[in-house]
């Protein structure tokens, strides 16, 4: 009995250290901060911090201003690279094998260091402008300290991981699925829509859920290139903590995690769909 016991006991004994790190550095900080999200200045406990971001005219507009950067970035980011992905695919020239080399490369190159070089570049006293000064005429692009700077540098962060993403979900589709369609007369767009998309749906889902969460709370990019004001919600989180407002940070923080579980449930729920499909088949 006591053998049977043990051995019952194991796995959980090999896994504890593990799980005891992760409590620590993860679960424990998680609670500590929900808690504190609901205290209140008199020492009571309520949901006045959490009413405060959607009460108050400034954090509900930086909320909308978040959310509208983060799904255009989603949405330029999945068409571009699926259309690349589409391009590396079914391309064979030399240009499609060197695009194919080279659009991981802005993957290695440093947060800070990518967007310090954007801001040299497309800033209106920067290189595009001066070029632009010594042929004779001006050129003010616009694009800093607004929407428009920030979703461009989130595209250069984000077009290569989706696209690695998809070309490798392309890239399983065999290609006598798509010349068996060919043969029977089939369009190449009736392809596309009919045949390659939703072979790739479930690829698409969860590329777009890691773009979304991995810019709902960004900060590096929003702080050197965006406005005072709206803002994104990592730099609101910043000043509130940066105040002393330490329970209305940890409330923003809740929030922004609600944001993220949302495009976490859907991919949680493509995945389920997609062991469903597979028991049909």
């Amino acid at each position: 009995m006591k053998n049977n016991a043990l051995k019952k006991l194991l796995p959980y004994l090999f896994i504890l250290p593990a799980f005891s790190i992760l409590a620590l550095v993860v679960i424990y900080p998680i609670a500590t901060a929900l808690v504190r999200s609901f205290q209140l200045d008199d020492g009571t406990y309520g949901l006045d911090n959490y009413a405060y971001f959607f009460t108050n005219e400034i954090q509900r507009n930086n909320i909308i201003y978040t959310l509208q950067v983060v799904v255009i970035t989603v949405v330029l980011a999945i068409g571009i690279a699926y259309l690349l992905g589409l391009y590396l695919r079914f391309s064979n020239t030399r240009v499609s094998k060197a695009i194919g080399s080279l659009y991981l490369l802005p993957r290695f190159i440093p947060g800070l260091v990518a967007v310090n070089g954007m801001i040299t570049i497309i800033r209106d006293s920067g290189l595009l402008s001066r070029i632009a000064n010594a042929m004779g005429f001006e050129l003010q692009l616009g694009l800093m300290y607004n929407a428009k700077g920030v979703i461009l540098m989130n595209l250069w962060f984000n077009i290569p991981f989706a696209t690695m993403l998809l070309t490798a979900a392309l890239a399983s589709i065999p290609d006598s699925v798509i010349e068996a369609a060919r043969d029977a007369g089939a369009k190449k767009l009736h392809i596309l829509w009919k045949m390659i998309i939703p072979l790739t749906v479930k690829d698409i889902f969860i590329a777009a859920t890691f773009i979304f969460m991995s810019n709902i709370g960004s900060f590096t990019t929003p702080y050197l290139m965006d406005g005072n004001y709206p803002q994104m919600l990592g730099i609101s989180l910043f000043s509130e903590f940066n105040k002393g407002h330490y329970e209305r940070a940890a409330a923003l923080s809740v929030i922004m995690f609600l944001l993220s579980a949302v495009s976490a449930a859907v991919y949680i729920y493509t995945n389920m769909k997609e062991k469903d499909w597979e028991k049909q088949a």
